[in-house]
């Protein structure tokens, strides 16, 4: 490959090392480059690997190479998960644990947390992100360019169409979700297939980066979230599968694995590979109702249900010591922040409580995991379980709030954890979803609490809760702690000045400080002649 200085012409400049020799005394620093590769809806089973009838030949290659991780946890939505990538702390301590960021409210992550790309920024870093950010726009200083990204190409909401980037939230309430860097991208307005798109950027990032300086890429695909679109030519392999959502899905992902192909040569040719780490995640399980197979799992996207949670995940690396490997022990996306960070030669601040662990020994070297348990979420807003009291939680929870908790072995649950069948790829055979294969627990309408050893049931088919009432109340004392150190939530109501149609047809940042500093300046001179005049009154 032509070195990356001689492909500029740089008189006098070193050529790059493309080809992974140890680097001379005196040379750059050695951090590493760290890409992640975040998927939008795959389901647990849509992958090669894990017996999908969907062809996945690069994530199984990436995967059977690096360390595949296998008792990896995630969120069950987009903006939850993406938060805790990105600050390493659960939603409790950010108040976003209730549902996601709609693209109506003044709703984004709180600005006082410091996140992953300013952290690495700090270490020499440079940051880009391609692809979905949902993680709120309402002020300017929400958008991923002001939380520590030096380049942002992608959408701002949750979803929208893959080839026109235009999303409607609800009837008449429809815009533009296309941005290069804080400004609508109307010059990417081409119809292309957003996972191409993207790829695209990807690789004239890599091309124009010099890769002797440190590199932070965070690639969040759409795909394969709803709406179902894909181009043609992918569904070629796929005519045999009657069920029309998951044609489409299988397709939408075949072109994410090549396009995840296309990603790692382009590493490859303009010299990153040797120095990289490349992590896969999905952000949640998958939907079936949309194509989605979290077989043979309980439960789907949106749920505290294992489908709704674990995650596809392995790590990429021609650093990994351990390659080809297995990682049992337990992960969960809170913990790619502090280990990237460590591993950037970064320093976390004493005074951030994380929820995250480094887990880079784990994954690397097959060492013991230092997290023993994981919370799921806490959700005081969803309190749907009519039959949820104090009583039923012993005193110690009112077990009418949504919440789930892992801790060693067990798992429990409480309040009303979701959509809970298991969905046999036998249920995807029709042409429509066929709800008359999936299997289904019938319980006493009552129920709001459930226990699993989720390491001797991986499945959720054995309920323990009344065989084990002390591992119950003991879980349930470690919920109330973790509720003592939850913060407020925050899940405003819609404002309408969000609407596309007041800000040029586009979905973007609404609220203005200076608005608001003007009428409090207003307010605060009216009060003062208010006072002036009560007090020439008074004399």
């Amino acid at each position: 490959y032509l070195a990356w200085g001689s492909r500029r012409g740089g008189a006098g400049e070193a050529p790059v090392n493309l080809l992974g020799e140890e680097p001379a005394a005196g040379a750059p620093r050695s951090q590493p480059h760290i890409i992640f590769i975040l998927a939008d809806d795959q389901g647990f089973r849509d992958v090669g690997y894990h017996g999908s009838e969907i062809r996945t030949p690069t994530l199984d290659k990436l995967a059977a190479e690096g360390v595949k991780l296998e008792n990896y946890y995630v969120q069950p939505m987009c903006t939850p998960s993406r938060s805790q990538l990105i600050t390493g702390k659960y939603q409790i301590h950010t108040g976003l644990q209730h549902s996601i960021i709609r693209p109506t409210q003044p709703n984004c992550l709180p600005l006082d947390n410091v996140t992953l790309p300013q952290k690495l920024k700090e270490v020499g870093y440079s940051t880009h992100m391609v692809g979905k950010w949902h993680l709120g726009f309402y002020r300017r200083e929400c958008m991923p360019m002001q939380r520590g990204f030096d380049s942002f190409f992608g959408s701002l909401l949750g979803s929208g169409d893959y080839y026109t980037h235009f999303k409607c939230d609800s009837p008449g309430i429809c815009g533009y979700d296309l941005y290069e860097n804080d400004n609508a991208a109307w010059d990417h307005d081409n119809g292309i297939y957003s996972t191409q798109m993207y790829t695209q950027k990807v690789q004239q990032i890599l091309a124009s980066h010099n890769p002797r300086k440190p590199i932070f890429l965070y690639i969040a695909y759409q795909a394969v979230h709803s709406p179902l679109q894909a181009p043609g030519r992918y569904f070629e392999h796929y005519r045999s599968i009657n069920n029309i959502n998951r044609r489409r899905y299988a397709a939408m992902l075949a072109c994410l694995d090549e396009a995840i192909n296309n990603v790692t040569l382009a590493l490859r040719k303009y010299g990153y590979y040797e120095n990289s780490i490349i992590i896969y995640s999905s952000d949640n399980g998958g939907q079936p109702m949309a194509g989605g197979s979290n077989w043979p799992l309980r439960g789907s996207k949106g749920t505290y249900w294992e489908g709704g949670i674990r995650a596809v995940g392995f790590v990429h690396s021609p650093l990994l010591k351990n390659k080809g490997s297995v990682c049992k022990e337990l992960v969960h996306i809170t913990d790619w922040f502090p280990t990237l960070i460590t591993l950037a030669e970064g320093q976390i601040d004493e005074d951030i409580q994380l929820d995250g662990y480094d887990v880079w020994e784990t994954i690397s070297e097959g060492r013991r995991s230092p997290r023993v348990d994981i919370l799921h979420n806490i959700d005081p807003i969803y309190t749907k379980a009519k039959n949820g009291s104090w009583a039923a939680g012993y005193g110690i929870w009112n077990t009418a709030i949504q919440s789930a908790i892992r801790v060693n072995h067990w798992k429990l649950l409480t309040g009303n954890p979701g959509y809970s069948d298991w969905v046999p790829p036998q249920a995807f055979s029709n042409a429509g979803p066929n709800r008359w294969h999936n299997e289904r627990v019938s319980w006493s309408a009552g129920k709001t609490v459930w226990l699993f050893n989720i390491t001797a049931d991986p499945y959720e088919r054995v309920d323990l809760s009344a065989r084990h009432p002390e591992v119950v109340k003991q879980l349930l004392r470690r919920l109330s702690q973790f509720n003592k150190t939850a913060v407020p939530v925050r899940y405003p109501p819609k404002d309408p000045r969000s609407n596309p149609k007041l800000n040029g047809g586009v979905w973007g940042p609404w609220f203005k400080e200076d608005e608001k500093k003007k009428k409090s300046d207003k307010s605060k001179g009216a009060n003062k002649q208010k006072k002036s005049k009560n007090k020439k009154k008074a004399n």
